[in-house]
């Protein structure tokens, strides 16, 4: 198990060990995750735009401007 303290303006230093394992670099960034027991979690966030690229298939018919305005007139009629 690794140890961290925290600072007074409340910042750790992440155990060397930790980083290596998540391959955590200077500058990354990091989100944090509580659950209903108070158990933190936390992974890199490093997501980048890029990597999204090609994850939704795209449509098999094309949509066009004048259909995503009809569907955008329709649903905000319905509310």
């Amino acid at each position: 198990m690794s140890t961290a303290t925290v600072t007074s303006k409340g910042q750790i230093t992440i155990p060397k060990s930790i980083r290596e394992r998540l391959n955590i670099q200077a500058g990354d960034r990091v989100n944090f995750f509580i659950d209903n027991d108070d158990i933190v979690t936390f992974l890199p966030a490093k997501t980048d735009i890029r990597e999204l690229k090609g994850i939704i298939p795209k449509p098999r018919i094309p949509v066009t401007i004048e259909d995503m305005n009809r569907a955008i007139k329709d649903g905000g009629s319905k509310i």
